[in-house]
């Protein structure tokens, strides 16, 4: 597959991860390999280009009294990182570009517009929107910049934020203005390219935070086309990236189409009006099972169908009720039934009764035995934080007790089978971490445990905690630094559907099996993902291969 096919084609891998950023790149490679516009025999030579660039550079620096830039000695032979065609030169960066350094005082300036590293798009040379600032509200040195210089990020050069702009301003310290001595536009691209951003990487160890300082960024290879035919890479270049940007927009809209679908199908699923034809909820349901594998294409399109699961399981649609069942008024005591509350969150299925946590069983608090006593933390007992709950049935934890820590500390020894909670903590933002006890555990201050009158019951609470996410979350209340937290009082007075036991054993069941096809869901996207991005990456090597 030559470049012209892939472009042609490319709409068929555009739902590949990553895939129009792929091609962006793919672009640049070919602009600075010399494989995206023909060669011109009638092009002047890089290397006459070259040497009018080296006058023009002394003229330059003499009128700007200016040194030699810092670099590796003219006697150290460049080493190509890639082939060029024969009418290229390789060159340094010191050889084509002259770094400024007009360092200034923001305070010489009434206002003026700042550019920082945050105001261009990663990967693409893209300008974002820059504020105008006046001299009382910068108080650190910037560099000036002109219009037309290309303004450069040496802070994680692996970004590849580079921008030519068209204005003056100031730039933060973090930026390199450089003029530019051959076309801006290309040298910017090349700037932007692997090729590039591979060689700067490799002049700095530092992982924290990666920096090019001048005498790197001086040494780094340039490829040089004749003048002409960098003006004509450009173009193409330019060409190309709008067609990237159509692509783009294309499948947004696909996306757009299909979220709106999945949306509106597991809409028509999760109404909680009870006076509904069956018949139509039938309908719908068999629409979205039938679709299945067309409306799961994304991760969140498979946690909206785990919590949609969820939803019609505490609502009593997913299973069918059985009017010979024990209602679960007779299950639970009269003191374990909620009272009717004045608006009830949905109607429940007959047979079915409200409850709470606080109603179905003994809650123990969490808390944190001294850590200035090693012997409380050299034991075998579980003390779960928020931290270990990202599994619904916990066995283990990261941090352990001894029973001294349980005898002589604020922790309490829950026992297995219980429901674990978290109440306090930023998790609760957007989530609702509940587990249940496998073992007996200890929890920590941002945790609470419910231990069920019934143990049979560990399982239904559990599943009713998940399903009920979006209505916990309502009652999350949030400091104001930040912290969320759940106050018992809210939590407790928060009405729970408990269905008859006999049906609770066949909602359990039937959550799993379906739980156990979006696992399935959830591989199978893993297995089309991985293949995609190999199809596109193959695609792609191919294309630069023959080009």
């Amino acid at each position: 597959m030559n470049p012209a096919r892939l472009f042609a084609h490319f709409c068929c891998l555009a739902d590949a991860p990553e895939a129009i950023p792929r091609l962006r790149r793919f672009i640049l490679d070919l602009a600075v390999r010399g494989r995206l516009v023909d060669q011109n025999p009638k092009d002047e030579p890089a290397s006459d280009l070259l040497k009018r660039i080296q006058s023009e550079k002394e003229r330059l620096m003499k009128a700007r009294h200016l040194k030699t830039p810092k670099g590796l000695r003219d006697t150290v032979p460049i080493t190509p990182p890639h082939d060029v065609p024969a009418t290229w030169i390789w060159a340094r960066f010191r050889d084509v570009a002259m770094i400024a350094s007009n360092l200034v005082n923001p305070s010489d300036f009434l206002e003026s517009t700042h550019l920082a590293p945050d105001n261009i798009e990663k990967g693409s040379g893209v300008l974002l929107p820059c504020a105008t600032v006046r001299a009382d509200k910068v108080i650190s040195s910037n560099h000036r910049f002109h219009s037309g210089q290309i303004i450069y990020s040496k802070i994680r050069p692996n970004l590849a934020k580079v921008v030519v702009v068209d204005f003056d301003g100031l730039c933060s310290a973090d930026m390199y203005p450089i003029d530019a001595l051959i076309d801006a536009h290309y040298l910017q691209r090349y700037m932007l390219s692997e090729s590039f951003v591979h060689q700067a990487l490799k002049t700095d160890t530092r992982v924290a935070m990666p920096k090019i300082n001048q005498t790197a960024l001086n040494a780094i290879a340039v490829p040089v086309p004749p003048l002409a035919e960098q003006r004509r890479i450009v173009a193409k270049a330019d060409e190309l990236m709008t067609l990237c940007d159509r692509l783009d927009l294309a499948r947004m809209e696909r996306e757009s189409r299909r979220d709106r679908l999945v949306a509106s199908s597991l809409h028509h699923l999760n109404l909680p009006d009870d006076s509904k034809d069956h018949n139509d909820f039938r309908e719908h349901a068999a629409f979205h099972l039938r679709h299945l594998p067309r409306l799961t294409v994304r991760a969140e399109h498979i946690q909206q169908l785990r919590q949609t699961i969820l939803n019609l399981a505490i609502r009593g649609k997913l299973v069918p009720q059985d009017p010979e069942e024990e209602p679960a008024a007779t299950l639970l005591s009269s003191h374990q039934l909620f009272p009717a509350p004045a608006t009830e969150p949905w109607k429940l299925p007959a047979g079915w009764a409200w409850s709470s946590y606080g109603l179905l069983g003994k809650t123990i608090g969490g808390g944190t035995p001294s850590k200035a006593n090693p012997e409380f933390w050299n034991g075998s007992i579980p003390w779960v934080s928020p931290k270990d709950m990202k599994v619904d049935f916990v066995e283990d934890s990261q941090d352990h007790v001894s029973q001294l820590a349980v005898d002589h500390s604020s922790t309490r020894l829950v026992p297995a089978g219980s429901l674990l909670i978290v109440v306090r903590g930023m998790i609760l933002a957007h989530s609702f971490p509940a587990a249940i006890s496998v073992v007996p555990v200890t929890i920590n201050q941002d945790m609470k445990a419910i231990v069920p009158f019934r143990a049979d019951l560990s399982r239904i609470l559990l599943l009713i905690s998940k399903g009920m996410k979006l209505q916990i979350l309502r009652l999350v209340l949030r400091s104001t630094h930040g912290t969320c937290k759940l106050l018992t009082d809210d939590l407790f007075s928060l009405p729970l559907p408990i269905p008859p036991l006999a049906e609770q054993r066949r909602i359990v069941a039937k959550v799993e099996e379906l739980m156990t096809v979006c696992d399935g869901l959830e591989a199978q996207l893993t297995i089309t993902t991985t293949k995609s991005r190999r199809v596109l990456e193959a695609a792609l090597h191919e294309a630069l291969a023959i080009a």
